[in-house]
């Protein structure tokens, strides 16, 4: 077979692995019929519709509507329901009344319990959720009505669990795993949630000690599609995305599985997050988890999941799932250290590596690794300074963002293949690989020590010494058994390149760039004999170039593709002025009318709303005085007999208020502190411990998310010879239902900015404490 056939395969079968590691890892068929007793998408999605209709976030009146939907279909599958409800305070001082949605199937067993749990509330104040969290209440409302179909009667219970107040600080599964008397009865939970609308849906475990139990049980129920890797394992550690089963792990010692999708990231939060915007294939892969791991560990013993020892796993194309012990890991690096020396030495003493050659090799290895990471780095810096509307996508991926992932990617070989062009000589292909392998194994034993999960990438180290063996040995290797070689490289790594960029924003876009050249490096086998690398640079720089006049071309706001913006009315009561606010950075033809065409940056620190992202006002103007109906505030001080005062503050809304923020200006610590009627937790950092009413990092100290119309009750306590102030801001998301404001509906190329107090009509006064 000539050289330039086997390079063409070898190009068809690199493409085609890389399309089957990424495109593999969920259901690419839906039965459009399936037997009662399985699970059915069509129906899945009826439920999506559902709940998708509104958004139905704590207060809301399609919340109730939700709820009444949930507790009416679990009754129809002939399940006894019930609702918890409860004031909760969290660490973060925020406060709500969640009422949380519960029914348990019965087994015949002693009462362990596995808990299939997802929360059925959305996101203030715009989102649908028909992804964040429909889905998962339409896969557990079907799965569970598929289990039943069945007949079987389970050793174990099974709790079904839909939290409510999710979105606003994880209340619901807080308020369960303190006060449900059945949250004792919980071994396992399996909880279903999302952060886009598509794509595959990834395994992420929960647990206080070792996985290897959990991940053996996972192996063993024989998930279809299982998709998940021990680096995501030991990152998701390391991140602050908690979720309800973070507080089951938490305050519960509960082990579990948690199930998400992240593609399609530009929806996450915002209006758009909507039933027809979910890929079907995505609800079908977490029908595909829900099944057979209920199934397994519906009589499994759930007191035998708890272990000491890790495991590494990783996913490969066609359902398979590869596992080995944590302590494998020192052996391995040493083996592959070991192994690449000796054949590395080999080669030099049967004079087929040259000492010169492996040393020049470290040239075009580094060059490729810097100019690619920097190029890429400075590309999205370079698309952000010419497209400074993408700034308004708080998510950090924008709707054209997979093109730019394919660009960075097309750009970065680009670079290496030109730069090894340079550099090229076939017979000194096989020294210009040692460079890359070395490195490679010195990355494996960094990650075995800073990050374990990780450490299974030191597999395709394996089959790169076997690759040099052969190329010492053999002038002309065959390019096509290289390139099978390389390939567990790519079902390995290739996977990381979009999912760093989607999940983390495309700042990271760089990262994408260096695992594409890092991939490349390892496939110097295979493109260290291609002649023509120049030619390839330059087709892959024209890839590239097409990828970019794609994204320009799809850079604009449409209503396929909405620009998030804000708005937002505060009136101040104490100064008797109203101002207009946002938080966006570009004007358009809707805030321009309130902003005018150039805004004036706010140059002051105004008060920051608590927000996913921190996010602060951008622009003010002045507004019109409107009346306003101003909650009633009633505050009491009580003379005691030491040397404090006792204070009573209530406050009731009297209008549709969803939210209240208490701040204070000053430093004031509290000796006492009771919001209805419960006290703030002390939270350890360090060797310090906090607490949020007497050592706060925020001059905020109270948020209250508010459901039928309740009365927030402080009671306090104050030295005498201490002041304080607060600052209350009543919030209502009705500034476009305002007939005195009269501001009109965006049009359909505009959304509500997502993750900020936005569309809000704004009450602002002071309460002093007299002393």
């Amino acid at each position: 077979m000539s050289k330039n056939l086997q390079a063409l395969i070898a190009l068809l079968l690199i493409s085609f692995s890389c399309w089957l590691s990424y495109h593999s890892l969920k259901p690419s068929e839906i039965p459009e019929e399936v037997p009662e007793n399985e699970f059915s998408v069509s129906k899945a999605f009826q439920h999506v519709e559902k709940i998708g209709e509104a958004a139905h976030y704590l207060g809301s009146a399609a919340h109730s509507t939700v709820r009444n939907y949930i507790v009416n279909d679990l009754q129809n599958l002939g399940l006894e329901v019930q609702t918890q409800e409860n004031f909760v305070l969290n660490d973060e001082a925020l406060l709500s009344r969640p009422q949380n949605i519960l029914t348990r199937i019965k087994g015949s067993g002693d009462g362990d319990a596995l808990v299939l749990m997802t929360h059925y509330d959305s996101q203030p104040h715009s989102s649908h959720g028909a992804s964040d969290a429909g889905s998962g209440v339409a896969t557990i409302l079907e799965g569970v009505r598929a289990f039943i179909a069945e007949g079987n009667t389970p050793k174990n219970d099974i709790i079904i669990l839909f939290t409510d107040a999710e979105e606003i600080g994880l209340m619901g599964a807080d308020l369960f795993v303190k006060e449900h008397p059945w949250a004792k009865d919980v071994k396992l939970a399996l909880n279903f949630e999302a952060r886009g609308s598509g794509g595959s849906s990834f395994m992420l475990l929960e647990t206080n000690a070792g996985n290897t139990k959990l991940i053996k049980a996972f192996k063993e129920a024989q998930v279809p599609f299982p998709t998940t890797n021990s680096l995501a394992y030991s990152v998701y550690k390391l991140l602050p995305n908690d979720t309800d089963l973070t507080v089951l792990r938490e305050f519960g010692n509960i082990n579990g599985f948690n199930f998400a999708f992240i593609d399609d990231h530009f929806d996450y939060h915002t209006a758009n997050d909507v039933p027809k915007n979910l890929d079907l294939e995505t609800l079908a892969h977490q029908g595909d988890y829900l099944m057979p791991l209920l199934h397994y560990f519906q009589d499994a013993d759930l007191n035998q999941l708890h272990s000491d020892s890790d495991l590494l796993y990783f996913n490969l194309p066609f359902g398979q799932f590869i596992t080995y012990p944590f302590a494998w890991i020192t052996p391995m690096n040493i083996l592959a250290f070991i192994l690449f020396l000796g054949i590395v030495g080999y080669g030099i003493f049967k004079k087929k590596l040259q000492v010169k050659s492996i040393f020049k090799g470290f040239i075009p290895y580094f060059l490729s690794l810097i100019i690619g990471g920097l190029l890429v780095f400075g590309l999205w810096k370079f698309c952000l300074y010419i497209y400074p509307e993408y700034s308004e996508m708080l998510q950090g991926f924008t709707y054209n963002g997979y093109s730019y992932i394919t660009a960075a990617v097309l750009l970065s070989l680009t670079v290496a293949f030109f730069v090894y062009h340079k550099f090229y000589t076939e017979e000194d292909t096989a020294s210009q690989f040692v460079a890359p392998l070395f490195f490679w194994i010195l990355i494996c034993a960094l990650l075995a020590v800073g990050l374990k999960g990780a450490s299974y990438f030191i597999i395709p180290a394996y089959f790169g010494c076997m690759q040099l063996l052969l190329m010492i040995h053999q002038k002309k290797p065959n390019l096509i058994i290289n390139t099978i070689l390389s390939l567990p490289a790519v079902f390995i790594l290739f996977p990381f390149i979009p999912m760093f960029p989607v999940a983390l924003g495309l700042k990271m876009l760089f990262v994408a760039g260096i695992l594409s050249i890092l991939l490349f490096s390892l496939f110097l086998p295979v493109f260290g004999y291609f002649s023509k690398k120049d030619l390839l640079a330059v087709l892959l720089f024209l890839g590239f170039n097409a990828f970019m006049f794609y994204a320009h071309f799809t850079s604009e706001f449409t209503a396929e593709r909405p620009k998030p913006n804000s708005l937002v009315y505060l009136y101040d009561a104490d100064e008797d002025k109203a101002n207009w606010y946002s938080y966006d950075t570009m004007p358009d033809e809707w805030t321009s009318k309130y902003f005018g065409k150039e805004p004036v940056t706010l140059t002051n620190a105004e008060t920051k709303f608590s927000s996913k992202y921190h996010s602060g006002f951008t622009w003010r103007s002045d507004a019109p005085k409107i009346d306003i109906e101003k909650p009633a505030i009633i505050l009491q001080k009580i003379d005691s007999t030491n040397n404090e005062f006792q204070y009573s503050l209530k406050i009731a809304p009297n209008r549709d208020a969803k939210r209240l923020e208490i701040y204070t200006e000053n430093i004031t610590d509290f000796s006492e502190f009771e919001v209805n009627e419960l006290q703030p937790e002390n939270v350890k950092l360090g060797q310090e411990s906090f607490n949020m009413f007497t050592r706060r990092w925020k001059n905020r100290l109270l948020s209250y998310y508010i459901s039928s119309k309740d009365t927030l009750r402080m009671n306090f306590s104050l030295d005498k010879n201490k002041s304080a102030e607060f600052i209350l801001y009543e919030s209502s998301y009705d500034l476009l239902e305002n007939e005195q404001l009269n501001v009109p509906k965006r049009s359909e190329a505009m959304i509500p900015k997502p993750f900020v107090l936005n569309d809000a009509v704004i009450y602002k006064k002071r309460i002093k404490l007299n002393q």
